[in-house]
């Protein structure tokens, strides 16, 4: 009998497991054709084809797919699809948790990996935002390299908040290590009132970054939860200020602007007391890199991804499988928006 005549649906025995092996051997080790297979073994290409799967099926091959970063491709596949993201990191499970400060060693890790994705995806032709928080500080901080472009600071300085720690510090770093321009906002995140805010949002350093923000191609954000210690916004209100806010709703915090838990951005008087890059003008900006960790603000997480914002999500997979119970118990509805694709990198 031929070896192009072997059934390979019955009668499958050593044989077949051997030119099945022997053929799989040649294609995924060797690096061979299956036409130069099918001219060594005496048969049809398509038969090649047919034992290639036969292999694979019988086990007589194993596929492995291994990423070389510290990611947990299942969660993060199913947590792309589950908001409509274009891209989800999930960091896998450290080894050994950093038993010393285990908020802490989650932000840089997850700093860290922000940071490797900026290396590979900014070019020089790129007008990067950087909002204040403290992943997006450790995200700096992890920086080695990063491509010449213009770094624009998304939001007023949070006033509790050393100088090394603030974001006017993050995006000078930021402009230093690129070589490129750097635009900050030396004033408070919050101000006491309206005329205030429309005041400073005149000054020549706070207009240039201002003037810059429909410019922005990729943005870098923090996701606050409505918490003590959790926002940025939260924690420079006053207690009944607080106390409105969350009568309205409000869920999470992004770039100083307001969530409730279906992901509507909400519109309160704080709106004209803050200095910070409007909701609508970040909804135009291509690439919208979210960092978030931490189970307690899973919820909130949850919340500002509903609002279609988000591109990409840089987060822990104990807080990612928590998101997929979320949206397992309530489907998110990815809304409409205009953002523009970028161009691939």
């Amino acid at each position: 009998m031929s070896a192009d005549s072997l059934d390979l649906s019955s009668n499958w025995g050593p044989a077949q497991n051997m030119l099945a092996a022997s053929v799989a051997r040649r294609f995924h080790l060797d690096g061979r054709t299956k036409v130069q297979i099918a001219d060594e073994f005496g048969i049809s290409r398509f038969k090649v084809a047919r034992l290639l799967d036969a292999a694979l099926q019988r086990g007589l091959v194993e596929v492995r797919i291994s990423l070389p970063d510290p990611l947990d491709l299942e969660l993060s596949g199913a947590l792309r699809e589950a908001y409509g993201l274009r891209r989800a990191l999930v960091l896998q499970r450290p080894s050994e948790r950093d038993a010393a400060d285990p908020v802490l060693g989650l932000r840089r890790r997850l700093g860290s990996m922000a940071a490797e994705l900026l290396t590979e995806t900014i070019t020089t032709t790129d007008v990067l935002g950087l909002a204040w928080g403290r992943t997006v500080n450790a995200m700096v901080e992890s920086l080695k390299r990063l491509a010449p472009c213009s770094i624009v600071q998304l939001c007023g300085v949070y006033s509790r908040m050393d100088l090394h720690d603030s974001s006017v510090e993050t995006v000078s770093r930021a402009a230093t290590l690129a070589g490129g321009n750097g635009y900050p906002i030396y004033a408070p995140l919050v101000l006491p009132d309206r005329r205030t805010a429309e005041t400073l949002r005149r000054q020549p350093g706070v207009a240039d970054a201002f003037e810059r923000f429909d410019r922005i191609t990729t943005a870098v954000v923090a996701i606050g939860a409505w918490q003590a210690g959790l926002s940025t916004v939260y924690d420079v209100l006053d207690p009944k200020a607080r106390q409105g806010l969350g009568q309205h709703g409000v869920m999470a915090e992004m770039a100083a602007r307001l969530f409730d838990a279906d992901g509507r951005a909400l519109s309160t008087g704080l709106a004209h007391y803050v200095l910070a890059i409007e909701t609508e003008q970040l909804r135009r900006v291509p690439e919208v890199i979210a960092l978030a960790g931490g189970m307690s603000k899973a919820a909130s997480i949850d919340a500002v991804l509903r609002s279609g914002l988000v591109t990409t999500l840089v987060i822990d997979s104990d807080t990612a499988e928590l998101l997929l119970e979320l949206t397992s118990a309530r489907p998110p509805v990815n809304p409409a928006t205009d953002r523009a694709t970028p161009p691939p990198k």
